[in-house]
């Protein structure tokens, strides 16, 4: 080949010179040479102006494909794909048709009639709010992979070479420079290593946790040099030998690194290069967009360059060449890379010769030809699976179980509401037996219109309508800590599945730690020989103000100290600077990060090194928490006797206040007959349906606040004058749940040890609840609007009285609790080792 452009990079054999696997090329496994030939083009010259744009037509522009995501229409309809949430709906919408007969039937329309499927439908509507606006700010979260690709690269074209090329303009059989701290913006072949040495962090892509060597030779290599000289050394075989090794071990144990999908989703944000070194016509082009790059362009890389395309080394400027890959690999050291081909079939990690988009040159320069751009690079393949992952419908586990208990709900329900319209049968249809046969049938509708919509306020009683929102805020409530520590979460019930997880299969580096070095001691010669001396350096982040050195003479440094200093700023490569521009922002490396290690130590040393100021980053947790068997229950036979004792003290507190009202003037030295309420015996109020064949029963008006409650019948004492027992019901309700939230701040723990001023929000929570039932008690338009009524001092006194009692259950129940813990525990303990057995 000559710079004449006798064949330089002409498609019209490109395409038909595919290989078996499709237009996928093992660059890896071929020398340099061979790629040069493969993709028509010369490491000098690079690729013609023409020839770019013809690759760019058969290959595209080297970014990743953009998906769009779900409509908020069809995000809308998602938030009531729930069987509960359908439930609620259905019995709302029947709620809503009901009442309107109501008003239709009676000639005009009260709003109370109203409140019961209008509060619903808020329920709904504000649950549903909820999940959309979670899942658009995930939706919006996830576009930031458009910034994983490399931006630019420096690219050999027409025997030029272009820097800041942008990265999705390179093609296949781009000549790509790449240096340290680059990008690597496409899949690579190295050709040629300009430093000594080229390691790339590509734990991206393979979970390696370190920094990955790249050569030039191809796998198969080692062979090939044995045949050709005449002899076979075991040294040769050694590389290959380990990556098999590697691979058998891996297929022993089955264990696949998987990288953790969310902090993946934060590194592939800073992982793509911007721009590119290219030769092309002769010419280097700096700063060459990434997008630009095409298969066959020669790409020059530097020490920091981020690679920006799958590239295969061509030759090494300098003696080595390391990549940092662990973005791909998860490896926690830079890859040595050579110009030797490798074997086809090996992984990532083999791929000596091969330098992968996203990933960083940490040490070295080299000249690389790109083999793959967009969305055919490894990156690229990462950035499909992400997307082929979120459109998965499969349901977590939280919605299976919510949709078990749905169903179940609803066939109970439904069972139980038609057993009630049927007992009433009686009541709105009658018939006469002749000669044995039933005749004379009499149906009046409107008692059976009335049955139907008791039956109806039943199930819409039994359905748990704010079970939906409780669970939604919960899981939202979870999303914000996990954003909080740099977790993205698309929809909220993933919150729950990462809760369900009983194994995480991952490398260690950059998950449970921070993929960052840190000088933890110094050690330096004293003034006298053979005496050391010892420093503790504090911090394990890139942030110099993260700790300081202990015991530290500061400003009386000698020479051995000043010495180790000089030495760890000068012979230095890498770079450390703050990430953003707010308080918040971290400190990131640009290359080895032992070196990087080193600048800091620099910085707490009292020796400036251009490294910005700023509060120190965050820290990474780690699981402590052991995983449960799948096959153990959540919760006890304990809790769950506790549940229904508390439960059953529920529904006996709502339901005795109501009787108490009817039947007692007075109640614990508590008087009740301020307002002038009629009394009735108990048999009266369990058989009121039957009130219009009492002779001489009479009740008169009573008063509810400055209301007076009025009936033209005797008999609407128990329709329209049961108004103020119902407030009485609802207050109870209330006031139980508010006090039982109390007994919620500790499983076993009495409120003496634990008082509730130990948690302030849970108290602003209980009067901000308590504000808002006052509000509707006592404004009368909303008072009006829920049907309810004002209630005096003394009737709340009553309220109390009988709420009350749900903390002192609980105590008593959390003291039995304490005191056969130590039986309990044996027990679930040998239940345990009955199961695993």
């Amino acid at each position: 080949m000559g710079k004449g452009g006798e064949n330089y990079g002409r498609s019209e054999d490109l395409g038909s010179n595919k290989e078996p696997k499709g237009d996928y090329y093992a660059a890896w496994s071929k020398d340099g040479r061979e790629c040069e030939e493969k993709y028509e083009v010369n490491r000098e010259y690079g690729l013609s102006a023409e020839e770019v744009e013809k690759r760019k037509q058969i290959y595209g522009l080297n970014e990743l494909e953009k998906h769009e995501g779900p409509s908020i229409f069809r995000l809308i309809l998602d938030q009531f794909n729930d069987t509960l949430v359908r439930i609620l709906l259905v019995a709302a919408v029947v709620s809503f048709v009901l009442a309107w007969y109501d008003g239709e039937e009676g000639g005009e329309m009260e709003i109370t009639a109203f409140v019961e499927p209008l509060v619903i439908f808020l329920i709904l509507i504000v649950n549903a709010i909820v999940g959309v606006w979670q899942e658009n700010n995930a939706e919006k979260a996830l576009d930031a992979l458009k910034e994983i690709q490399s931006e630019h690269a420096t690219v050999i074209r027409e025997g030029r070479k272009i820097s800041n090329l942008p990265a999705k303009e390179l093609v296949p059989g781009d000549i790509v420079e790449l240096r340290v701290g680059d990008k690597v913006p496409a899949d690579m072949r190295v050709l040629s290593l300009i430093s000594s040495t080229l390691r790339v962090e590509q734990g991206s892509l393979t979970g390696e946790s370190e920094a990955v060597s790249k050569t030039t030779k191809a796998v198969l290599l080692a062979w090939y040099d044995g045949e050709e000289g005449g002899e076979m050394e075991i040294t040769a075989f050694v590389e290959p030998l380990v990556i098999f090794l590697i691979l058998i071990v891996n297929a022993i144990v089955g264990v696949w690194q998987e990288n953790n999908a969310e902090k993946a989703l934060d590194a592939l944000k800073e992982i793509q290069s911007e721009h590119a070194t290219v030769i092309r016509e002769g010419r280097k082009i700096s700063n060459l967009p990434a997008k630009e790059l095409v298969p066959g362009d020669i790409v020059e890389l530097r020490v920091g360059d981020k690679v920006p395309a799958d590239m295969r080394v061509l030759s090494l400027i300098s003696s080595t060449l390391r990549v940092e890959q662990g973005s791909l690999t998860g490896e926690s050291e830079a890859v040595s890379k050579t110009t030797k081909a490798v074997a086809e079939d090996v992984d990532i990690q083999g791929k000596k010769c091969m330098v992968f988009a996203g990933t960083t040159v940490v040490n070295g320069n080299c000249i690389c030809l790109v083999t793959q751009t967009g969305m055919k690079t490894e990156i690229g393949k990462v950035h499909l699976q992400i997307h082929e992952a979120a459109q998965s419908d499969d349901d977590t586990p939280l919605k299976k179980k919510l949709n078990e208990f749905g169903e179940t709900l609803t066939a109970i329900i439904g069972v139980i509401c038609t057993l009630v319209w049927l007992i009433n049968v009686k009541y709105f249809l009658s018939w006469e037996f002749v000669d044995g046969w039933p005749k004379n049938f009499k149906f009046s509708f409107e008692k059976c219109t009335y049955y139907f919509e008791i039956a109806v306020a039943l199930a819409v009683a039994a359905i748990p309508e704010g079970l939906p929102a409780v669970i939604t805020t919960c899981l939202a409530l979870g999303t914000r800590k996990m954003a909080a520590k740099n977790a993205l979460v698309r929809k909220l019930p993933s919150v729950e599945t990462l809760g369900c997880t009983t194994v995480i299969c991952s490398d260690k580096t950059g998950t449970l730690t921070t993929n960052q070095m840190a000088v933890v001691k110094l050690v330096a010669i004293g003034s006298k020989a053979n005496v050391l001396r010892s420093f503790d350096v504090e911090g394990t982040s890139y942030d110099p103000f993260d700790g300081k050195i202990q015991n530290w003479p500061a400003g009386q440094l000698d020479s051995n100290l000043q010495m180790i200093a000089k030495v760890a700023a000068i012979c230095n490569d890498a770079d450390v600077e703050k990430a953003g521009h707010d308080k918040s922002g971290h400190y990131v490396a640009t290359g080895m990060p032992t070196e990087a290690a080193l600048k800091v130590l620099v910085e707490k040393m009292g020796l400036p090194n251009e490294i910005s100021s700023g509060p120190s980053s965050g820290y990474d947790g780690v699981l402590i928490d052991p995983p449960r068997r799948s096959d153990d229950s959540l919760i006890s036979p304990w809790i769950l006797f506790r549940y229904l004792v508390i439960g059953s003290y529920v529904g006996i507190a709502t339901v005795g206040i109501f009787i108490i009202w009817y039947t007692r003037s007075s109640f614990l030295g508590i008087d009740l007959s301020g307002d002038g309420h009629s009394l009735v015996t108990y048999s009266q109020l369990a058989n009121w349906g039957q009130c219009y064949t009492w002779q001489n029963f009479s009740a008169s008006s009573f008063t509810a606040g400055n209301l007076d409650i009025k009936f033209d019948h005797p008999c609407e004492y128990f329709q329209t004058g049961k108004i103020k027992a119902m407030t009485l019901s609802l207050s109870v309700l209330v006031a139980i749940e508010m006090f039982n939230s109390l007994n919620a701040l500790s499983e076993d723990g009495s409120l003496l040890s634990m008082p509730p001023w130990v948690n302030p929000w849970l108290l602003l929570a209980m009067s901000v609840s308590f504000g808002l039932h006052f509000l509707i008690l006592y404004v009368p338009v909303l008072a009006q609007i829920f049907g309810i009524v004002p209630l005096s001092l003394n009737e709340w006194l009553l309220v109390l009285a009988v709420s009350f009692p749900v903390i002192l259950i609980d105590e008593v129940l959390k003291f039995v609790g304490r005191c056969t813990s130590g039986i309990r525990t044996s027990n679930a303990r040998r239940s345990s080792k009955q199961k695993a057995e």
